[in-house]
């Protein structure tokens, strides 16, 4: 039987009420700029400039005739890439691997194999509670799985789940006591060492409020575009508001859906639909950027919801009261302090983030006090998976090198093209 076709990306009739948007107001907005009325953004200036010295030297009919060919050719390109998407025939198959804990709804998946040494460190990769685990492994070649296991160390991966009657109720609190911390142990016991906590996004802020909980457990720390100082502009800062007073009225079920949360990273950049559709459609469906494609679409429209407790920290002392930011941000009874922190850590900032802006995350580099720090020329997500992954994973089987040395563990290879094959060691 075939597979039934995807439901688009969500929630569908957003997605396409902001590409019409998006289609219907470049005319006007061309027509403003022409006519000196158009008002742009500071941090937009050279490219304004620039812009606007191309025009001064085209034929204004000419310009406004291309961009209404290149609108309509967008639309259609639209129309076929929504239905390429909902009909490709690939699916992504997770990788085996074993479960070393289940706790109601989450997993601790081992990738570790027979090769690996008694004592080797794991690694455990934390992704956000928005989204799915799977970003963290999604392709060959794509992978901080393999990444981790080319640099001779234990993968292992917190897989959250989708919410269930146990976790309804749930607050961060709940996640990092009853779920994290557990699998923390279970790592640490099946290794015999302390373990390495990589955390995605809102995975870094739980990997950090994990150190400051179990310190003797903790070796060191990799945080991925983990913000931080939530008082600085940009990010889903402007729309925090707006979703506090939605989740304040408690949705049905206690859980803020997953299409909600995907409308508030869509308003970060309402014409990304109309664009990365209309791209796809001109894609061979079976070229390897069509498959990343669908694979990474299916990760974001696939996102599970979230508990509303989690959602009004995230909001309220996170977003209104920038709590870590200013060092107020307790998990239990811990205050998370990164300046306590002195583990080795590794901070990947990627440097066109709209999701974390770099201003959020660096003030976290800076109070670390054993802290590297990288900033790959790639946006939120294109940092682990996408053309710009190669600096991340590199620097990261680098940085995991000083464990191998330590250990005296021979590296193994992951598989053929995979990122941080053969990595070089860090200096120790």
């Amino acid at each position: 039987m075939a597979d039934r076709a995807r439901g688009g990306p969500r929630p569908l009739p957003w997605h396409l009420t902001m590409a019409m948007a998006t289609a219907t107001g470049a005319l006007p907005a061309l027509s403003a700029t022409l006519h000196g009325g158009a008002v742009w953004h500071p941090d937009l200036a050279d490219e304004a400039n620039a812009l606007l010295a191309r025009l001064d030297a085209a034929d204004p009919a000419a310009v406004i005739a291309a961009l209404g060919d290149r609108l309509v050719a967008d639309l259609d390109g639209l129309q076929c890439g929504l239905d390429r998407y909902r009909h490709h025939p690939f699916r992504r198959r997770p990788r085996a691997g074993r479960c070393l804990l289940r706790r109601g709804a989450s997993r601790l998946i081992d990738y570790g194999d027979d090769q690996i040494a008694a004592g080797t460190p794991a690694v455990i990769l934390v992704p956000s509670l928005v989204n799915g685990a799977e970003v963290l492994d999604l392709l060959p070649g794509r992978s901080l799985v393999d990444t981790v296991a080319a640099a001779g160390l234990r993968p292992m991966l917190l897989d959250w789940g989708t919410p269930g009657d146990a976790e309804r109720a749930f607050d961060v609190d709940d996640y990092l006591l009853q779920r994290f911390l557990p699998a923390i142990d279970r790592a640490a016991s099946a290794t015999g060492a302390p373990v390495i906590l990589a955390g995605y996004c809102m995975g870094g802020n739980l990997a950090l409020a994990a150190a400051a909980h179990v310190p003797d457990r903790v070796a060191g720390l990799v945080l991925l575009a983990t913000p931080w100082d939530f008082s600085v502009p940009g990010g889903l800062g402007p729309l925090a508001p707006v979703l506090a007073a939605w989740v304040a009225g408690g949705p049905r079920a206690g859980l803020v859906p997953g299409a909600v949360l995907q409308w508030a990273f869509g308003m970060l950049d309402p014409a990304l639909t109309l664009k990365k559709y209309s791209q796809f459609a001109r894609l061979d469906p079976t070229d390897e950027a069509a498959r990343l494609f669908v694979a990474l679409e299916d990760w974001v429209n696939g996102g599970p919801p979230l508990p509303v407790a989690v959602a009004r920290t995230v909001l309220g002392r996170w977003y209104r009261d920038n709590a870590p930011g200013s060092g107020a941000w307790a998990v239990g009874d811990r205050l998370v302090r990164p300046e306590a922190i002195t583990v080795p850590s590794l901070v990947a900032i990627p440097a066109r983030d709209r999701i974390v802006p770099p201003a959020s995350a660096r003030p976290l580099a800076r109070a670390l006090p054993a802290a590297m720090v990288i900033e790959p020329p790639a946006g939120h997500v294109g940092m682990v998976v996408g053309r710009a992954r190669q600096q991340l994973h590199t620097a990261l089987g680098q940085w995991l090198g000083r464990w191998t040395a330590t250990a005296a563990i021979p590296r193994r290879r992951a598989a053929a093209g995979a990122p941080g094959d053969r990595p070089g060691r860090s200096p120790a």
